[in-house]
């Protein structure tokens, strides 16, 4: 049995391992992702993080399909009340910005797609700067008065707008924001200087995305190879192999892979699991063959000496 943690200061239960799913509909097909998903449950994962709009900005592809195989999965299954939910709002073509009326507008299209009648955790995506950071928590507050969402989150939002929300929500005692979901991997780090901070005194859970670095932290994507993959691009996972950086930390990680006889994405989670404030990292797959390197890291605790590699290469 996964053991299950506490999502900040709300009622969440999650695993330590939240699965991606920017991938379906894109890079996996709808069988595909069921299978994915099916394995994931089956290894003790409960918490799913999507969008309403992966992954429109890809050629061929619309806004919302993540959510709507999430929903379909959710139907077929009759698991509803085993999973928590968390999807965004504000950078769909159809919903972008956090102007309130959006906000809502959008919520009712995400409980449509995915079919359920609550979101258990709703991020705002990308903020929204035109807006007051009061106007958007008390949106979000609504909703949850209105108990179509559990729980807030917010992503990819500056220090001092989440400083300003956090004790906006204090002094007006609406709803807080439980969870921050930044950019935070072994080759990013930025999350460590100021949010991080925020995050220990507000007693929010981070929530990392690109917890693999699209793909990097696998060991797949090397200097000078070419893969034949979307996402071996600049500035995703191709980024990472031409910079001396990345390579330093790659060697390190396939260092401590190797001596523990695990696969370097589970090494990867591992650590980033076992940062301050760190809840669950985010991972994807889009293959039930990359699965088990994914939950595997539930299971791994990093020793002192290990912890001291992968920060001294990353630093």
């Amino acid at each position: 049995m996964v053991a299950l943690r506490t999502l900040g200061s709300s009622d969440l239960a999650v695993s330590p391992l939240c699965l991606g799913g920017n991938v379906f509909g894109w890079t996996a097909d709808e069988t595909a992702s069921f299978a994915v998903l099916d394995a994931y449950a089956e290894a003790g994962g409960n918490f799913l993080d999507t969008s309403d709009s992966y992954m429109y900005h890809f050629p061929g592809n619309e806004a919302g399909q993540s959510e709507t195989i999430i929903g379909k999965w959710l139907a077929a299954r009759g698991n509803r009340d085993d999973v928590v939910v968390a999807t965004k709002v504000g950078d769909s073509p159809r919903f972008k910005g956090l102007a309130p009326a959006n906000i809502k507008a959008a919520a009712e299209e995400s409980l449509r797609r995915l079919g359920i009648d609550r979101i258990d955790l709703y991020y705002t995506h990308f903020d929204d700067e035109s807006v007051p950071v009061g106007d958007i928590v008390a949106a979000l507050d609504e909703l949850v008065q209105e108990g179509k969402v559990q729980a807030i989150g917010t992503s990819n939002i500056s220090p001092e707008r989440l400083a300003a929300s956090l004790e906006f929500s204090d002094r007006e005692g609406l709803a807080k924001y439980v969870a921050l979901q930044p950019k935070y991997n072994l080759v990013a780090r930025e999350y460590e200087s100021e949010r991080r901070g925020i995050a220990e005194r507000h007693g929010l859970a981070c929530v990392p995305y690109f917890g693999l670095a699209s793909g990097f932290l696998t060991g797949k994507y090397r200097p000078g190879q070419q893969v034949d993959n979307i996402r071996n691009l600049p500035g995703l996972a191709g980024g990472y192999a031409d910079s001396e950086h990345g390579v330093k930390v790659l060697a390190a990680l396939e260092e401590v892979a190797k001596a523990r006889g695990a696969e370097m994405p589970t090494v990867a989670l591992a650590w980033l699991a076992q940062q301050p404030t760190v809840a669950a990292p985010i991972a994807s797959a889009r293959t039930v063959e990359q699965v088990p390197a994914l939950v595997a890291m539930q299971d791994v605790q990093l020793s002192d000496d290990e912890l001291r590699i992968l920060d001294a290469a990353s630093a």
